[in-house]
């Protein structure tokens, strides 16, 4: 059914425990900010619906919530790249080197550890974050040829509903990209652009297997989320239920901020854990398949851009925790 072992991904888990508890730390503190600031929102907006009528009130209130969240939901968003950078990324960094038999420190160390693994790899934030945009392009493009397969053939009904599973395909893909990055640590690649570009060959031509075990996963995350979602609908009512004018979308909006701050906590690393056992698996031994290279040369523009600033990339000389230039 799946190739990753479950119990393996949630010891992988505990022996990241301490950046473990640091994504949740992260994640939670930024839905304690959307509800502050969504529920500061929808006080000034109460207190200025006193200028009108009760349905003026209502529309201010409403008005204020959405503008606290957006307000807040957009600096998040400002800085994406380095929650990439100092969260997704470190995690990785981590797990890596438990699977590859790596010592990696436990408490507060083993954070600082994995940034400067980070660092050591991937230099700057807006540099690693440039090269995840590109990574998602490009496992879009082999995602496109995958789905190029099935079309053509000949399963009976097979074309009524393929516009489902390209949308499921779109979404499941959403792990990948981190699990190519991996690939750079696990080799001690000096070069992202073109560890990248190797890691992508391999998950093309093994594109089958990844794919379907990233479809198994994101099932299991959004079936996950949903239980979330579900038990902490009545926690985000009696938060609306203080807040001025008792905001009525508020409840669930609340609900979708929690189930969203444990999927990326907690849940999205499991997937993650399970995903790079997948990976690791399938590609041990393997060389990139130049039929492969050549097939996403011309397929992709972004991959034939990946040569160009893998040649051009200038970084610094990654060292390991000991000091000693790799």
């Amino acid at each position: 059914m799946w190739d990753f072992k479950i119990s393996a991904a949630l010891g992988l888990m505990r022996r990241t425990a301490p950046f473990l508890l640091f994504r949740v730390i992260v994640y939670f503190g930024i839905t304690a900010a959307l509800v502050l600031a969504t529920g500061t929102g929808a006080g000034l907006g109460w207190g200025i619906g006193h200028f009108g009528d009760e349905a003026f009130r209502a529309t201010a209130t409403g008005y204020g919530a959405l503008g606290g969240f957006g307000l807040t939901a957009g600096v998040v968003f400002f800085f994406r790249d380095y929650l990439l950078y100092i969260v997704k990324a470190g995690h990785i960094a981590v797990m890596v080197e438990v699977m590859t038999g790596g010592g990696v420190p436990g408490g507060r160390s083993q954070i600082d550890y994995a940034r400067s693994v980070v660092a050591a790899r991937f230099g700057q934030a807006s540099a690693l974050f440039a090269l995840d945009r590109v990574i998602k392009g490009v496992v879009g493009a082999i995602t496109g040829i995958v789905q190029g397969v099935m079309s053509i053939l000949p399963i009976p009904g097979l074309s009524n509903i393929m516009g489902v599973v390209r949308a499921y395909l779109r979404v499941s893909v959403g792990l990948v990209d981190e699990v190519i990055l991996a690939h750079a640590i696990k080799t001690r690649a000096v070069k992202p652009w073109a560890s990248a570009r190797e890691a992508l060959v391999l998950y093309g031509q093994n594109a089958r297997p990844m794919l379907v075990n990233a479809a198994w996963l994101t099932a299991i995350v959004y079936i996950l989320s949903f239980v979330v979602f579900l038990v902490m609908l009545a926690p985000a009512a009696a938060i609306v239920y203080l807040m001025p004018g008792a905001w009525s979308a508020g409840g669930l909006v609340f609900a979708l901020i929690f189930a969203w701050a444990v999927k990326a906590a907690l849940i999205e690393p499991f997937a993650i854990a399970c995903l790079l056992q997948v990976f690791f698996k399938v590609t041990e031994g393997q060389v990139p398949n130049p039929e492969w290279e050549a097939k996403l040369d011309k397929l992709s523009d972004k991959f034939r851009g990946m040569a160009g600033k893998a040649a051009a990339w200038v970084g610094v000389a990654p060292k390991d925790v000991s000091g000693t230039k790799l």
